[in-house]
């Protein structure tokens, strides 16, 4: 009955809203969400639209742009519609997770809850949530069942999103099939090519000085959201899905009650603070998986990446049981968590009809796994997709009892509602039998592995493998991609390649593969580069007595706070996590090269020893020369580092005391 009061009352304080425009402020009241009513004759067909609009500190950040979702054999949803009721609450809320880039998060933002009916037939209504943090907004549509509005059939979320002018930097998609695996453009929002498929996230840095990067999260039960410029209003998009595989022109079929994804867009002076920011794990319910000790993130050895070749051996390298207990030697001596096994012990991995519960002859995978146990090594290994979509139900109680730690699904190339169903049913099962999930061809983060935290990474990136054929892999996309497709969730890139070259010695090949950049770059992504099961992809003849593998086998995967010190898009980044007591710092730029002063203030009170590893005198040069030097620091020094061309620094901070 309280509660009820409650309701009643903040129903009555917020009804003299509901015959003007809705505005939602952030607990700091810099950015402010507004909800409206308005008519628009583009960039949607004419008529009276539910609308938002977003503004920082006063400034128009995204204009009124209108929400439509369009039907099969129905009206459209969100035209003609007016606003009946409005609730709105602050939420302020702080839970521990499992593991992530900080070890809490803080969920604190003021929301309202609109309910939007049609002011005309069929007259169905349906909920409009907006919430407003200090880093962002956000929104999402629910649908209610109701004897108009059982299930629809859903043709395109036509959602439009109308910028202020801006610079774009945009990662070009094609569909219906795409990893999400491609280069980023440089581009004016009013210069976009209209044939431009937009993956998300997509960074504008408008001319009027904020920074918004757009994107999704809750990706449930749904098609991925794209979007695509508007010819007839540039510097406008407008949304687009990819079709079910067996409908040209519907995106999702859906039953009542139902959420959407939220459409989120994140808004900052600085690029740099996306990196830090949670906001997509805000937006996700908290897991479902109980008394989830045995999920375990760590660092991977990847026999794939040289090729499974060996060195000083008797035997022969290849998929076969000699070479997979030499690369379980490497990780147990290394304190590698995890041996992936790749493509290839079962038979044809393009094979969609292939039997994933059985091996090739010269897997024994009862004696690999009884000796990887022994060294203390966990075994995760490669499946494709399809063949796990058939034996799904037979293949992981079978890897569970076989003593399998996790897998690895490969080749979706796609987020349909169809393929995000089949990822949702993956982290499911994989959880009752006690598997970690690596997603491959994959589409961007949306927050599932809050809900699900055995999804500890996956791919959705053009990733250091593209080295092996390509040029694709430089170090000015490896520069955009910490600003851009990271701040979605865990990035699987796979670094750590030790045989590195510079532009004019750089090869790319498959057997020895080699990285662009130097090899202090390649030590500086597992600070700057999020992913909670990271691999090393590197032969193990190729850290054995290196300078720069102490920092490999110490670094962390997760951590309890993460700042970003310095960058810009595209040329450097410095960021600093924390692990217990001692922090970690990476820093990269691209084909320039760099001297940096980076303040320490982030270090917080006491007296640190600082193992720095850096380009030597020569990198520029000799790209896999590194030095490595002691300082003792404490949060006023200064750190002063030269960067070579696609070079690097990583640096462990090990408190020592605290300051008296």
């Amino acid at each position: 009955m309280k509660r009820l009061v409650v309701v009643l009352a903040v129903l009555v304080l917020t009804s003299a809203a509901w015959s003007r425009p809705v505005k939602v402020t952030s607990p700091n009241g810099r950015i402010v969400v507004q909800i409206d009513v308005q008519t628009f004759k583009r960039p949607v067909p004419a008529g009276s639209y539910v609308c938002y609009a977003i503004s920082v500190d006063g400034k128009t950040v995204v204009k009124p742009s209108p929400i439509r979702l369009d039907l099969k054999g129905a009206p459209a949803l969100g035209l003609g519609v007016r606003i009946e009721d409005v609730l709105q609450r602050s939420i302020d809320e702080t839970s521990e997770l499992l593991y992530g880039k900080t070890r809490f998060l803080r969920n604190h933002c003021n929301e309202a809850l609109l309910v939007l009916r049609e002011t005309g037939k069929p007259g169905r209504f349906f909920y409009l949530t907006v919430r407003a943090y200090d880093d962002g907004a956000a929104w999402r549509l629910t649908l209610p069942r109701q004897p108009q509005l059982k299930s629809l059939t859903v043709k395109r979320e036509r959602t439009a999103v109308c910028l202020e002018p801006g610079t774009a930097y945009v990662l070009p998609l094609k569909l219906p099939h795409t990893g999400y695996e491609n280069n980023y453009q440089v581009l004016r929002t009013s210069e976009i090519p209209a044939d431009m498929l937009i993956g998300l996230p997509m960074l504008v840095h408008l001319d009027a000085g904020p920074w918004v990067e757009i994107t999704e999260a809750a990706l449930l039960d749904y098609a991925g959201f794209y979007l695509k410029p508007a010819e007839v209003a540039p510097g406008s998009f407008v949304g687009f899905q990819p079709t079910l595989p067996d409908q040209k022109d519907v995106c999702a079929r859906l039953t009542t009650p139902h959420n959407l994804p939220w459409r989120v867009f994140m808004v900052a002076d600085t690029p740099g603070h996306f990196i830090e920011t949670n906001l997509i794990f805000a937006l996700n319910e908290r897991s479902q998986i109980e008394r989830p000790c045995w999920i375990q993130p760590g660092k991977v050895a990847w026999p794939w990446w040289s090729g499974r070749t060996v060195r000083g051996r008797s035997f022969r390298g290849g998929m076969n049981t000699q070479t997979m207990k030499y690369y379980i030697d490497f990780a147990a001596d290394a304190g590698l968590e995890y041996l992936l096994i790749d493509a290839g012990w079962y038979g044809d991995h393009r094979d969609p009809n292939a039997d994933i519960t059985t091996t090739i002859p010269e897997i024994d995978m009862p004696e690999i796994l009884d000796y990887a146990r022994m060294r203390g090594v966990g075994v995760l290994l490669w499946v494709n997709w399809q063949c796990v979509d058939r034996q799904m139900d037979e293949a992981f109680p079978l890897y569970e009892k076989w003593g399998v730690k996790g897998v690895k699904v490969d080749y979706m190339d796609r987020d349909d509602q169809e393929m995000v169903n089949f990822y949702r049913r993956v982290v499911e099962k994989a959880a009752l039998h006690h598997l970690a999930v690596d997603f491959h061809g994959a589409y961007k983060p949306t927050g599932l592995s809050r809900l699900y935290p055995n999804l500890l990474t996956r791919e959705g990136v053009l990733g250091l493998e593209y080295s092996k054929w390509s040029r694709k892999c430089s170090p000015e996309h490896e520069l955009m991609i910490p600003y851009l497709r990271m701040v979605a969730g865990p990035m699987d890139f796979t670094p750590g390649a030790f045989n590195v070259g510079n532009q004019t010695t750089f090869n790319p090949k498959a057997k020895p593969p080699m990285a662009q950049g130097t090899r202090a770059h390649q030590l500086a992504m597992y600070v700057v580069y999020y992913s909670p099961l990271q691999m090393l992809v590197d032969h193990p003849a190729s850290y054995w007595g290196q300078t720069g593998f102490e920092f490999l086998k110490e670094v962390p995967t997760v951590w309890d706070d993460t700042k970003f010190i310095a960058g810009e898009v595209g040329d450097y980044v410095v960021v600093a996590r924390r692990a217990s007591d001692d922090w970690y710092l990476g820093a990269m730029t691209d084909w320039t090269p760099r001297d940096l002063s980076i303040p320490l203030a982030f270090l917080g009170e006491g007296r640190y020893l600082a193992q720095i590893y850096e380009d030597a005198p020569d990198a520029d040069r000799v790209p896999t020369h590194v030095q490595a030097r002691l300082r003792e620091v404490t949060p006023s020094d200064t750190l002063r580092v030269h960067l070579a061309p696609g070079g690097g620094c990583a640096v462990r901070f090990l408190k020592t005391w605290d300051q008296d």
